[in-house]
């Protein structure tokens, strides 16, 4: 009851005037703040070990914004979940796109970091692409059925849960589908390596190289940044990487890290540090990091 309670409230948010939400947003990120305790030294604990170098008080500045990215993204979200179609499209704007036009016919994989417009940025794609998009289960079945049907409300998305397995992909790939990924989590050590973000060893998915072995498909770097006030997003699509698979699977997914790594440091408030990065460690009963 609950659950519907929360969709229903946020589905009448989605009507509000894009800067009326984003301060919306920005008042819930604030509050989100103060109350989530876990999740603000989840958030600190990130920063603190990826920034070593930085004092105290930009890493206080860099979450405090980042928990108004967080809800920013997921109110002003809603409007991918509802909106018309010409709004999703004012409300993200693609640059780079001549990247993705140039692989012709070729099979493509979408590499999509978890930034703040994430949400956003896989419903906008799915108006102009044929793909699929890879998610985990939500806890919560009501929710998760709902974010299913939310994410795929356009016809050009197809959500494959990740527990399908790399079965479920090639035949989307075969049937002339490309992908949309994002393996920047830490999803355990199975199928993952240990290779360095930001310095610290992290239990990385290897997917992108797998898949990439497997398909012969381009890789597509897309970043979404979240801009001030009521300017909305932009959706950037980076040249396809050359040589890449490379010499090995884990030269590849460090090639990953330090590409995300750069993104990182361009926007560092808009990453999703309230995720558990480094829960997994290279040591078996290695002290704990959260």
């Amino acid at each position: 009851m609950f659950t519907r309670l929360a969709i229903g409230v946020l589905w009448l948010l989605h009507w509000l005037p894009l800067p009326v939400l984003a301060l919306v947003g920005a008042f819930a990120g604030t509050a989100l703040r103060l109350l989530a305790r876990e999740r603000r030294m989840v958030a600190a604990t990130n920063l603190r070990l990826c920034f070593p170098d930085w004092d105290e008080a930009r890493r206080e500045a860099v979450l405090r914004a980042h928990f108004v990215a967080v809800a920013r993204g997921l109110l002003e979200g809603t409007i991918g979940w509802w909106g018309s179609e010409r709004r999703v499209r004012r409300l993200v704007r693609i640059e780079g796109e001549e990247h993705a036009r140039a692989l012709g016919d070729r099979r493509v994989i979408f590499l999509v970091p978890h930034f703040a417009g994430i949400e956003l940025e896989g419903l906008r794609m799915s108006m102009d692409y044929q793909g699929m998009a890879v998610y985990s289960h939500q806890k919560n079945r009501v929710f998760d059925e709902f974010l299913v049907r939310a994410r795929s409300r356009f016809p050009g998305t197809r959500m494959v849960a990740r527990q399908e397995g790399v079965k479920t992909l090639l035949r989307g790939f075969r049937d002339g589908l490309g992908l949309q990924l994002s393996p920047d989590l830490d999803l355990g050590a199975r199928d993952s390596l240990f290779v360095p973000f930001f310095g610290v060893e992290a239990a990385t998915v290897t997917a992108l190289s797998r898949l990439a072995r497997l398909t012969g498909a381009a890789v597509v770097p897309v970043v979404v940044r979240q801009l001030p006030g009521a300017a909305g997003y932009v959706m950037r699509m980076y040249p396809a990487w050359e040589h890449y698979p490379g010499d090995s699977i884990e030269a590849d997914t460090r090639r990953m890290n330090a590409f995300i790594e750069e993104r990182v440091l361009e926007m560092p408030a808009q990453y999703y540090w309230l995720h558990k990065r480094f829960k997994t460690r290279p040591e078996e009963g290695g002290e704990r990091i959260y």
